[in-house]
Protein backbone atom coordinates (compact mmCIF):
# COMPACT_ATOMS: atom_id res chain seq x y z
CA UNK A 1 0.00 0.00 0.00
CA UNK A 2 2.82 2.33 0.89
CA UNK A 3 4.60 1.48 -2.37
CA UNK A 4 1.45 2.27 -4.38
CA UNK A 5 1.09 5.61 -2.64
CA UNK A 6 4.74 6.37 -3.32
CA UNK A 7 4.33 5.58 -7.05
CA UNK A 8 1.20 7.75 -7.18
CA UNK A 9 3.05 10.65 -5.58
CA UNK A 10 5.96 10.21 -7.99
CA UNK A 11 3.57 10.21 -10.97
CA UNK A 12 1.99 13.43 -9.72
CA UNK A 13 5.42 15.02 -9.55
CA UNK A 14 6.05 14.36 -13.27
CA UNK A 15 5.35 17.47 -15.36
CA UNK A 16 2.28 16.96 -17.54
CA UNK A 17 4.13 18.09 -20.66
CA UNK A 18 6.42 15.05 -20.35
CA UNK A 19 3.59 12.52 -20.47
CA UNK A 20 3.03 12.68 -24.28
CA UNK A 21 6.75 12.12 -24.83
CA UNK A 22 6.70 9.17 -22.44
CA UNK A 23 3.74 7.72 -24.34
CA UNK A 24 5.52 8.17 -27.66
CA UNK A 25 8.61 6.49 -26.24
CA UNK A 26 6.54 3.54 -25.09
CA UNK A 27 4.89 3.24 -28.49
CA UNK A 28 8.30 3.34 -30.20
CA UNK A 29 9.57 0.61 -27.88
CA UNK A 30 6.52 -1.55 -28.56
CA UNK A 31 6.92 -1.03 -32.31
CA UNK A 32 10.58 -2.04 -32.15
CA UNK A 33 9.75 -5.15 -30.11
CA UNK A 34 7.01 -6.14 -32.56
CA UNK A 35 9.30 -5.60 -35.56
CA UNK A 36 12.10 -7.65 -33.98
CA UNK A 37 9.77 -10.52 -33.09
CA UNK A 38 8.23 -10.51 -36.55
CA UNK A 39 11.69 -10.58 -38.14
CA UNK A 40 12.66 -13.61 -36.04
CA UNK A 41 9.44 -15.38 -37.00
CA UNK A 42 9.57 -14.78 -40.77
CA UNK A 43 13.32 -15.41 -40.93
CA UNK A 44 13.68 -18.56 -38.87
CA UNK A 45 10.25 -19.96 -37.95
CA UNK A 46 7.84 -19.31 -40.82
CA UNK A 47 7.59 -22.39 -43.07
CA UNK A 48 8.05 -22.09 -46.80
CA UNK A 49 5.02 -22.61 -49.00
CA UNK A 50 4.30 -25.78 -50.92
CA UNK A 51 5.62 -24.64 -54.28
CA UNK A 52 3.92 -27.44 -56.18
CA UNK A 53 0.56 -25.86 -55.42
CA UNK A 54 1.42 -23.19 -57.98
CA UNK A 55 2.01 -25.77 -60.69
CA UNK A 56 4.28 -28.64 -61.64
CA UNK A 57 6.70 -26.61 -63.78
CA UNK A 58 9.09 -23.73 -63.07
CA UNK A 59 10.72 -21.45 -65.65
CA UNK A 60 14.15 -20.10 -64.71
CA UNK A 61 16.00 -17.57 -66.86
CA UNK A 62 19.75 -17.17 -66.62
CA UNK A 63 19.78 -20.76 -65.42
CA UNK A 64 23.26 -21.79 -66.56
CA UNK A 65 25.27 -20.06 -63.83
CA UNK A 66 25.09 -18.55 -60.38
CA UNK A 67 21.77 -17.86 -58.72
CA UNK A 68 19.70 -19.10 -61.67
CA UNK A 69 21.41 -22.49 -61.74
CA UNK A 70 21.07 -22.75 -57.94
CA UNK A 71 17.32 -22.02 -58.20
CA UNK A 72 16.95 -24.75 -60.81
CA UNK A 73 18.68 -27.33 -58.63
CA UNK A 74 16.64 -26.36 -55.58
CA UNK A 75 13.40 -26.64 -57.57
CA UNK A 76 14.50 -30.10 -58.72
CA UNK A 77 14.92 -31.13 -55.09
CA UNK A 78 11.34 -29.99 -54.49
CA UNK A 79 10.09 -32.25 -57.27
CA UNK A 80 9.36 -29.57 -59.88
CA UNK A 81 9.88 -29.94 -63.60
CA UNK A 82 12.07 -27.28 -65.21
CA UNK A 83 12.11 -25.05 -68.27
CA UNK A 84 15.69 -23.80 -68.32
CA UNK A 85 16.40 -20.60 -70.24
CA UNK A 86 19.87 -19.47 -71.25
CA UNK A 87 21.96 -18.44 -74.23
CA UNK A 88 24.43 -21.37 -74.29
CA UNK A 89 23.07 -24.75 -75.49
CA UNK A 90 26.07 -26.57 -74.02
CA UNK A 91 25.63 -25.01 -70.59
CA UNK A 92 21.89 -25.68 -70.70
CA UNK A 93 22.68 -29.34 -71.39
CA UNK A 94 25.05 -29.45 -68.40
CA UNK A 95 22.46 -27.94 -66.06
CA UNK A 96 19.82 -30.33 -67.38
CA UNK A 97 22.07 -33.25 -66.48
CA UNK A 98 22.65 -31.79 -63.01
CA UNK A 99 18.89 -31.35 -62.49
CA UNK A 100 18.19 -34.96 -63.48
CA UNK A 101 20.93 -36.08 -61.09
CA UNK A 102 19.06 -34.35 -58.25
CA UNK A 103 15.70 -35.69 -59.39
CA UNK A 104 15.77 -38.47 -62.01
CA UNK A 105 12.01 -38.19 -62.40
CA UNK A 106 12.15 -34.49 -63.32
CA UNK A 107 11.23 -33.42 -66.83
CA UNK A 108 13.48 -30.75 -68.26
CA UNK A 109 12.97 -28.51 -71.26
CA UNK A 110 15.55 -26.02 -72.50
CA UNK A 111 15.03 -22.78 -74.41
CA UNK A 112 17.87 -20.80 -75.94
CA UNK A 113 17.41 -17.04 -75.58
CA UNK A 114 20.13 -14.51 -76.22
CA UNK A 115 18.68 -11.65 -74.17
CA UNK A 116 21.18 -9.21 -75.65
CA UNK A 117 20.52 -10.47 -79.20
CA UNK A 118 17.29 -11.40 -80.95
CA UNK A 119 15.11 -11.26 -77.86
CA UNK A 120 11.76 -11.41 -79.64
CA UNK A 121 12.69 -14.60 -81.47
CA UNK A 122 13.86 -16.19 -78.22
CA UNK A 123 10.68 -15.22 -76.35
CA UNK A 124 8.64 -16.71 -79.19
CA UNK A 125 10.49 -20.00 -78.66
CA UNK A 126 9.68 -19.80 -74.96
CA UNK A 127 5.96 -19.29 -75.67
CA UNK A 128 6.00 -22.42 -77.83
CA UNK A 129 7.94 -24.46 -75.26
CA UNK A 130 5.58 -23.70 -72.35
CA UNK A 131 2.37 -24.20 -74.32
CA UNK A 132 0.32 -26.80 -72.50
CA UNK A 133 2.67 -26.96 -69.50
CA UNK A 134 1.43 -26.30 -65.98
CA UNK A 135 3.94 -23.50 -65.33
CA UNK A 136 3.48 -22.36 -61.74
CA UNK A 137 6.68 -20.42 -61.05
CA UNK A 138 8.73 -17.99 -63.08
CA UNK A 139 12.13 -16.80 -61.86
CA UNK A 140 13.43 -13.83 -63.82
CA UNK A 141 17.10 -14.10 -62.96
CA UNK A 142 18.87 -13.28 -66.24
CA UNK A 143 20.78 -10.05 -65.91
CA UNK A 144 24.01 -8.24 -66.71
CA UNK A 145 26.12 -5.67 -64.91
CA UNK A 146 29.19 -3.59 -65.68
CA UNK A 147 32.49 -5.43 -66.22
CA UNK A 148 33.76 -3.04 -63.55
CA UNK A 149 32.78 0.35 -62.14
CA UNK A 150 32.88 3.34 -64.47
CA UNK A 151 31.45 6.84 -64.78
CA UNK A 152 28.28 7.22 -66.81
CA UNK A 153 30.10 9.04 -69.62
CA UNK A 154 32.47 6.05 -69.90
CA UNK A 155 29.65 3.56 -70.57
CA UNK A 156 29.88 2.54 -74.23
CA UNK A 157 26.85 2.07 -76.47
CA UNK A 158 27.01 -1.73 -76.47
CA UNK A 159 27.07 -1.98 -72.68
CA UNK A 160 24.29 0.59 -72.36
CA UNK A 161 22.12 -1.29 -74.84
CA UNK A 162 22.75 -4.67 -73.18
CA UNK A 163 21.96 -3.40 -69.69
CA UNK A 164 18.58 -2.06 -70.75
CA UNK A 165 17.73 -4.91 -73.13
CA UNK A 166 18.59 -7.75 -70.73
CA UNK A 167 17.63 -6.25 -67.36
CA UNK A 168 14.53 -4.32 -68.42
CA UNK A 169 13.19 -5.53 -71.76
CA UNK A 170 14.10 -9.17 -71.13
CA UNK A 171 12.34 -9.41 -67.79
CA UNK A 172 9.30 -7.57 -69.13
CA UNK A 173 8.85 -9.71 -72.23
CA UNK A 174 9.46 -13.05 -70.51
CA UNK A 175 6.89 -12.13 -67.86
CA UNK A 176 4.46 -11.13 -70.60
CA UNK A 177 4.95 -14.54 -72.21
CA UNK A 178 4.44 -16.63 -69.05
CA UNK A 179 1.78 -14.64 -67.18
CA UNK A 180 -1.26 -15.44 -69.40
CA UNK A 181 -1.04 -19.16 -68.60
CA UNK A 182 -0.98 -18.38 -64.90
CA UNK A 183 -4.06 -16.20 -65.31
CA UNK A 184 -5.91 -19.03 -67.04
CA UNK A 185 -5.07 -21.41 -64.19
CA UNK A 186 -5.66 -18.69 -61.53
CA UNK A 187 -2.39 -19.50 -59.74
CA UNK A 188 1.26 -18.74 -60.06
CA UNK A 189 4.33 -17.09 -58.55
CA UNK A 190 6.70 -14.68 -60.27
CA UNK A 191 10.08 -14.01 -58.67
CA UNK A 192 12.14 -11.15 -60.05
CA UNK A 193 15.74 -10.83 -58.89
CA UNK A 194 16.44 -7.22 -57.97
CA UNK A 195 19.52 -5.78 -56.31
CA UNK A 196 20.55 -3.99 -53.17
CA UNK A 197 22.23 -1.49 -55.51
CA UNK A 198 18.78 -0.06 -56.27
CA UNK A 199 17.00 -0.48 -52.96
CA UNK A 200 19.23 -1.05 -49.94
CA UNK A 201 21.70 1.76 -50.58
CA UNK A 202 20.62 5.28 -51.58
CA UNK A 203 22.87 5.31 -54.65
CA UNK A 204 25.35 3.12 -56.49
CA UNK A 205 27.69 5.57 -58.23
CA UNK A 206 29.71 4.25 -61.16
CA UNK A 207 27.09 1.54 -61.64
CA UNK A 208 24.37 4.04 -62.46
CA UNK A 209 22.57 2.32 -65.34
CA UNK A 210 22.71 -1.10 -63.67
CA UNK A 211 21.18 0.31 -60.47
CA UNK A 212 18.51 2.12 -62.50
CA UNK A 213 17.51 -1.06 -64.32
CA UNK A 214 17.16 -2.87 -61.00
CA UNK A 215 15.01 -0.02 -59.68
CA UNK A 216 12.74 -0.74 -62.65
CA UNK A 217 12.57 -4.39 -61.59
CA UNK A 218 11.52 -3.36 -58.08
CA UNK A 219 8.70 -1.08 -59.23
CA UNK A 220 7.65 -3.47 -61.99
CA UNK A 221 7.30 -6.22 -59.39
CA UNK A 222 5.38 -4.10 -56.89
CA UNK A 223 2.87 -2.94 -59.48
CA UNK A 224 2.32 -6.49 -60.76
CA UNK A 225 1.91 -7.66 -57.17
CA UNK A 226 -0.96 -5.22 -56.67
CA UNK A 227 -2.49 -5.93 -60.10
CA UNK A 228 -2.56 -9.72 -59.81
CA UNK A 229 -2.72 -10.54 -56.10
CA UNK A 230 -6.48 -10.91 -56.34
CA UNK A 231 -6.11 -13.28 -59.28
CA UNK A 232 -4.10 -15.90 -57.40
CA UNK A 233 -0.66 -14.80 -58.63
CA UNK A 234 2.09 -13.86 -56.17
CA UNK A 235 4.70 -11.45 -57.52
CA UNK A 236 7.87 -10.77 -55.58
CA UNK A 237 11.10 -8.83 -55.99
CA UNK A 238 13.95 -10.50 -54.14
CA UNK A 239 16.75 -8.15 -53.12
CA UNK A 240 20.09 -9.88 -52.60
CA UNK A 241 23.22 -8.02 -51.63
CA UNK A 242 26.55 -9.56 -52.67
CA UNK A 243 26.40 -13.25 -53.61
CA UNK A 244 29.46 -15.25 -54.68
CA UNK A 245 28.84 -15.44 -58.44
CA UNK A 246 30.69 -14.71 -61.66
CA UNK A 247 28.61 -11.59 -62.28
CA UNK A 248 29.60 -10.19 -58.89
CA UNK A 249 33.23 -11.22 -59.55
CA UNK A 250 33.33 -12.89 -56.12
CA UNK A 251 34.80 -16.38 -55.98
CA UNK A 252 34.66 -17.27 -52.28
CA UNK A 253 31.56 -17.25 -50.17
CA UNK A 254 31.45 -16.08 -46.55
CA UNK A 255 28.93 -15.38 -43.81
CA UNK A 256 27.96 -12.04 -45.38
CA UNK A 257 28.46 -13.18 -48.98
CA UNK A 258 26.64 -16.50 -49.46
CA UNK A 259 27.20 -18.99 -52.23
CA UNK A 260 24.54 -19.09 -54.92
CA UNK A 261 23.25 -22.37 -53.47
CA UNK A 262 22.95 -20.92 -49.96
CA UNK A 263 21.09 -17.93 -51.33
CA UNK A 264 18.70 -20.09 -53.39
CA UNK A 265 17.89 -22.33 -50.41
CA UNK A 266 16.91 -19.25 -48.42
CA UNK A 267 15.08 -17.72 -51.39
CA UNK A 268 12.69 -20.64 -51.86
CA UNK A 269 11.33 -20.19 -48.33
CA UNK A 270 10.21 -16.65 -49.16
CA UNK A 271 8.37 -17.32 -52.42
CA UNK A 272 4.72 -16.33 -52.19
CA UNK A 273 5.03 -13.99 -49.22
CA UNK A 274 6.08 -10.30 -49.18
CA UNK A 275 6.25 -8.38 -52.49
CA UNK A 276 9.81 -7.31 -51.63
CA UNK A 277 12.21 -9.31 -49.50
CA UNK A 278 15.83 -10.05 -48.69
CA UNK A 279 15.87 -13.84 -48.22
CA UNK A 280 19.40 -14.30 -46.88
CA UNK A 281 19.07 -13.12 -43.28
CA UNK A 282 22.54 -11.54 -42.77
CA UNK A 283 21.70 -9.30 -45.74
CA UNK A 284 18.58 -8.08 -43.94
CA UNK A 285 20.72 -7.13 -40.93
CA UNK A 286 23.02 -5.12 -43.20
CA UNK A 287 19.96 -3.39 -44.68
CA UNK A 288 18.76 -2.51 -41.18
CA UNK A 289 22.17 -1.11 -40.26
CA UNK A 290 22.44 0.97 -43.43
CA UNK A 291 18.97 2.43 -42.91
CA UNK A 292 20.23 3.98 -39.66
CA UNK A 293 23.18 5.74 -41.33
CA UNK A 294 22.75 9.17 -42.99
CA UNK A 295 22.48 8.81 -46.76
CA UNK A 296 25.32 11.24 -47.54
CA UNK A 297 27.69 9.08 -45.49
CA UNK A 298 26.75 5.96 -47.47
CA UNK A 299 27.01 7.93 -50.73
CA UNK A 300 30.56 8.99 -49.99
CA UNK A 301 31.61 5.54 -48.80
CA UNK A 302 30.10 3.89 -51.88
CA UNK A 303 31.73 6.38 -54.24
CA UNK A 304 35.16 5.67 -52.77
CA UNK A 305 34.53 1.92 -52.83
CA UNK A 306 33.50 1.97 -56.50
CA UNK A 307 36.37 4.27 -57.47
CA UNK A 308 38.76 1.59 -56.19
CA UNK A 309 36.96 -1.05 -58.29
CA UNK A 310 37.26 1.24 -61.33
CA UNK A 311 40.97 1.70 -60.75
CA UNK A 312 41.60 -2.05 -60.51
CA UNK A 313 39.52 -2.67 -63.63
CA UNK A 314 41.43 -0.06 -65.61
CA UNK A 315 44.74 -1.63 -64.56
CA UNK A 316 43.55 -5.05 -65.78
CA UNK A 317 42.47 -3.54 -69.09
CA UNK A 318 45.85 -1.85 -69.47
CA UNK A 319 47.68 -5.14 -68.85
CA UNK A 320 45.52 -6.92 -71.45
CA UNK A 321 46.37 -4.27 -74.04
CA UNK A 322 50.07 -4.65 -73.30
CA UNK A 323 49.83 -8.38 -73.93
Amino acid sequence: MAAACSFHQHLQSVPLWLLPFAALGLLALLKFAFTALRWVFVTFLRPGKNLRRYGSWAVVTGSTDGIGKAFALQFARKGLNLVLVGRSPDKLRDVSDAVRAKNPAARVETVVIDFAGDLDEGVARLRTAIQGLDVGILVNNAGVSYPYARFFHEVDEELLRNLIKVNVEGVTKVTQAVLPGMLERKRGAIVNIGSGAAIVIPSDPLYTVYAATKAYIDQFSRCLYVEYKGKGIDVQCQVPLYVATKMASIRRSSFLVPSADSYARAALRWIGYEPRCTPYWPHSLIWCLLSAIPEFVIDQWRLGFCMNIRKRGQLKDAKKKEQ
